[in-house]
């Protein structure tokens, strides 16, 4: 291979073969246990392992474009990939996603080493790196000199290049979808591998980047058709007006899933004043969050903007130079200022930049109130101070307004203090399930305190208030535990019901009413305007509808491809009868293919290209 004494030689390639085969070993232990990469076919399972294999060989052959040290550089390689296995683990543990390029940009924004990234770590992760003191001990053992193992230079760099290629472009082929849908990340790794995807990821992120400067106002027209076709003629509701003029009061409910409503711990409720308040609301029990990797971001965005997140990263951190056709911006041309009010630093989620990219007048941050030791936990000011605190602020705000407030409490890893534990956890093997449940109590007074105080003021009769789930806040690495909670182990069709959060709007004067349509938060911008009795101005490009209206073709589609309609939910290229939870053939959901698949990269389009510029 190289003009070098024997043994030396023969060191080299053993550790190359080494490193390659434990590196394989280890990730093919963790595609099955830990990423729960859905494998439907034996030639799914072939081509998973063969990619990968193929790119751990041809990233460990770098060390042989060098003379010198390529032990050492295999050794540094093996390190440096198990970093990067390592920092998925911990990210697929709760967000049951891949790391992006995106994420790694946005690691200040989201906190960093926190108590969050603590939790995650399990006592048996040190076995993911045994193995890498394994291989440094065999890189300064001398015994595998002694060993003869050698092969040509030129043989093996054919060899090398037919072992790398051939199984990544034998699976481009057979998987050739994943092309036209590279927001389907899991898609990406079952067709590429990992590190590969690492790779792809890379190349998408550079691509992306080019194609605001490429964009041009020819592209708008086809989106613009698809959405004016979308919304149809019948583009208002009866309940169209009701809150003419009426101040807007958007309540953020951190990590909350529908399914804490009207639960009972021990015969104690988890949200008793919620379950009050839906009797006396617009109550939707069939509502989903669209979040992705960047979680209260995305949803701040979906609502304002109707349009989907984008699959990697947080087009907070992304993309706030973009031109934006927010909520704030269009209630503004309506008299209506705009405040957010949130008890963490303005930077966080680069919200402070967003905000002003958004339209929004004011932004009620840490700076703004009294926190110390007594008041805050976690990730910063408790609930009830924070509600307690901006009540006065909210007063002194110029009428009317739509203000949105980011409650805090509820945020994993559910930290409480004893004071503050309203209900008692329940009993399983999992503390973070168990510390849900009380952290979710305590949001649930956090919000009767706000109601009672608001109800002391003018505010209440002159506002309407809309309170939603952010986010989830048990992840599927948690099932086994949550399932003890719900009585039943959870299956692929339960997991799509578990992404279901509360909606309630609430309009003082209006009877209580439980609304079966099925939507997602994409649509909750179109639902505020119908009730404002304000129309989606021609500048914007919105993919939601009014949850107030009747439309038999709904469909919420989720980042990673997945969807649900009133009948069928499709999950992991998989269809399901929502009725009874069981599989069925896929022409029951492949009528919503092409829209689902049309909606995510229209919108893509428009973030990456800032298309909605050429529509002002």
């Amino acid at each position: 291979m190289v003009q070098k004494a024997p043994s030396e030689k023969n060191k080299d390639l053993w550790i190359y073969l080494i490193a390659v085969s434990l590196l394989w070993i280890k990730i093919s232990i963790l595609y099955k246990w830990c990423f729960q990469i859905n494998t439907q076919s034996f030639w799914d399972i072939f081509l998973l392992e063969a990619t990968t294999l193929s790119s751990l060989l041809g990233i460990f052959s770098i060390g042989f474009l060098f003379k010198k040290h390529r032990t050492r550089i295999s050794v540094i390689l093996y390190l440096f990939l198990t970093a990067i296995l390592y920092g998925n683990v911990l990210y697929y543990r709760f967000y049951i996603d891949f790391v992006t390029v995106p994420v790694l940009f946005q690691f200040k924004n989201v906190g960093g080493l926190s108590q969050s990234t603590l939790e995650l770590i399990k006592f048996y992760d040190v076995f993911l790196f045994l193995d890498c003191l394994g291989l440094i001990l065999l890189a300064k053992w001398q015994v595998l000199k002694q060993y003869t193992l050698s092969i040509r230079k030129k043989t093996f760099q054919i060899l090398i290049g037919f072992v790398v290629i051939i199984p990544i472009v034998a699976s481009c082929f057979y998987h050739s979808g994943f092309w036209n849908q590279s927001y389907d990340k899991e898609l990406i790794v079952k067709s590429l591998g990992l590190y590969s995807y690492h790779i792809f990821d890379i190349y998408q992120n550079s691509k992306s980047s080019m194609k605001s400067v490429l964009a041009d106002s020819s592209e708008v027209e086809e989106i613009a058709s698809y959405v004016k076709k979308k919304q149809g003629s019948d583009s208002i509701s009866k309940y169209h007006g009701v809150a003419s003029g009426k101040n807007v009061i958007v309540i953020f409910l951190e990590s909350t899933q529908a399914i804490v409503m009207d639960r009972e711990i021990d015969g104690q409720e988890v949200t008793p004043y919620l379950n009050q308040l839906k009797q006396e609301s617009l109550y939707f029990p069939n509502f989903y969050h669209q979040t992705a990797q960047g979680k209260t971001s995305d949803a701040e965005f979906i609502l304002d903007n109707s349009l989907y997140p984008l699959s990697g990263g947080s087009v907070f951190v992304r993309k706030t130079n973009n031109h934006f056709v927010a909520l704030p911006k269009i209630l503004k041309e309506h008299e209506y200022y705009s405040a957010s009010f949130h008890g963490n630093d303005a930077f966080f989620w680069n919200r402070e930049v967003a905000y002003e990219s958004f339209g929004y007048d004011r932004f009620f941050s840490k700076k703004d109130f009294e926190v110390n030791e007594e008041n805050s936990i976690n990730y910063g000011l408790k609930d009830i101070d924070f509600f307690q605190q901006s009540i006065p602020y909210l007063s002194e705000l110029p009428e009317p307004y739509y203000a949105k407030f980011l409650t805090l409490t509820n945020h994993f890893p559910y930290l409480l203090d004893p004071e503050d534990q309203w209900i008692s956890e329940p009993e399983t093997g999992q503390g973070m399930v168990n510390r849900y449940f009380t952290t979710v109590r305590y949001e649930d007074e956090a919000i009767k305190t706000f109601f009672e105080e608001i109800k002391e003021t003018e505010i209440y009769d002159n506002s309407i208030f809309v309170l939603f789930g952010d986010h989830y806040g048990i992840s599927k690495s948690y099932y086994d535990a949550l399932g003890e909670v719900l009585g039943h182990e959870i299956t692929a069709n339960d997991d799509m019901e578990l992404q279901k959060v509360p909606l309630l709007i609430h309009i003082p004067g209006m009877d209580g009413q439980e609304m079966m349509t099925v939507g997602g938060q994409v649509d909750l911008r179109a639902t505020i305007l119908d009730l404002l009795g304000v129309s989606e101005p021609d500048g914007a490009l919105s993919f939601g509808k009014s949850l107030l209206m009747d439309d038999p073709k709904r469909f919420v589609a989720f980042r990673d491809g997945s969807f649900t309609t009133s009948k069928y939910s499709y999950i992991d290229h998989t269809c399901y009868a929502k009725e009874t939870g069981k599989k069925v053939k896929r022409n029951f959901c492949s009528p919503y293919f092409s829209d689902v698949q049309q909606e995510l990269n229209d919108s893509d389009k428009i973030i990456y290209g800032d298309l909605l510029r050429f529509l002002e």
